[in-house]
């Protein structure tokens, strides 16, 4: 993968986890707020806990830090998987962020 194709999958998640935040706001108990600079996205839950997303270019990697650990994240083709075998971006972020925001929220790419 090129250094652009990274960019260009890795703006495609950001943007999918911006967006995700507006519906859960709208759709959910939860209030997760979300900050973004440059290739960086903040989560910031009610109980002050955050999940931290930010771009590793160099290694064309997408970390994630959230209370449980941090993960980093490769595109197959396809997808986002952990480099470790733990999963999918969106399945796990979903995950994380519904342990920290107390209910059950759901991260995905827009159709």
């Amino acid at each position: 993968m090129t250094d652009l194709e990274f960019m260009d999958r890795a703006e495609i998640l950001l943007k999918a986890v911006e967006a995700s935040c507006d519906r859960i706001n709208d759709e959910a108990r939860a209030d997760i707020d979300n900050q973004r600079v440059g290739g960086m996205v903040t989560l910031v839950f009610s109980n002050r806990s955050q999940i931290v997303i930010n771009l590793q270019k160099p290694l064309h990697e997408v970390w994630l830090a959230a209370r449980s650990g941090g993960y980093h994240y490769k595109f197959d083709g396809a997808q986002w998987m952990d480099t470790k075998g733990q999963g999918e971006f969106f399945a796990n972020l979903s995950h994380f962020a519904s342990e920290q925001a107390g209910c059950s929220v759901k991260f995905q790419v827009s159709s």
